[in-house]
């Protein structure tokens, strides 16, 4: 069996989807500022996609650099509501307000997935998907933030797609893995060709 892929990442929703997908994985996660490099990139106006690759490319090196010979996915997620860009909420109160502002709207999620080898980036990709909230009542988001509980500052926007989130939306158009966090079958077909899986 091939040396575990590192995920330097302590995102549970990825590392279901590469168990679920077959992927022999360990997960290291990086010790990386998120927020100092988010405000730096956004004070230099990046737009949302630059900002999604550079986290995913810093948190891949960060572990590779100390893991030689490894391969390291390294990822990031971005919200961006018309060069607006969203972070996981910190409470109720800004899943509320971020859920308000992007009802009856549309608005992309980018994920970043880079993978390095020995302290460089070997391979990078960017999956974008459009969803389209419907115009919910004040009535069902309080009801929605109830039944989700601390669960909405787990995600940009609040929700989960696969769960009760998918109640707030009117159209979703793009790759749902890509939606919940990684472009897994990109990932899958980079891992194949590298023989890390079985072609």
């Amino acid at each position: 069996m091939n040396a575990p892929l590192i995920l330097a990442s302590a995102s549970a929703a990825r590392a279901s989807l590469l168990r679920n997908a077959g992927v022999n994985l360990e997960i290291i996660p990086a010790r990386v500022d998120e927020d100092e490099v988010k405000i730096a990139l956004r004070a230099d106006g990046a737009p949302a996609r630059d900002q999604a690759d550079v986290l995913a490319e810093m948190k891949a090196l960060a572990v590779s650099r100390s893991h030689p010979g490894a391969l390291v996915l390294g990822a990031d997620q971005i919200l961006d509501q018309s060069g607006v860009t969203y972070d996981k909420p910190a409470n109720r109160a800004e899943a509320c307000e971020q859920l308000l502002a992007l009802r009856g709207q549309r608005h992309d999620l980018l994920s970043a997935a880079v993978i390095a080898r020995d302290g460089e980036p070997i391979w990078r990709h960017i999956g974008r998907a459009r969803l389209q909230m419907r115009p919910f009542s004040e009535a069902f988001l309080d009801q929605y933030l109830d039944q989700m509980s601390d669960a909405v500052t787990q995600t940009v926007g609040g929700y989960m797609l696969e769960g009760l989130g998918a109640q707030l939306f009117a159209r979703v158009d793009g790759d749902y893995f890509t939606i919940l966090g990684l472009p897994l079958i990109e990932t899958l077909e980079f891992l194949r060709m590298h023989g890390h899986l079985t072609k």
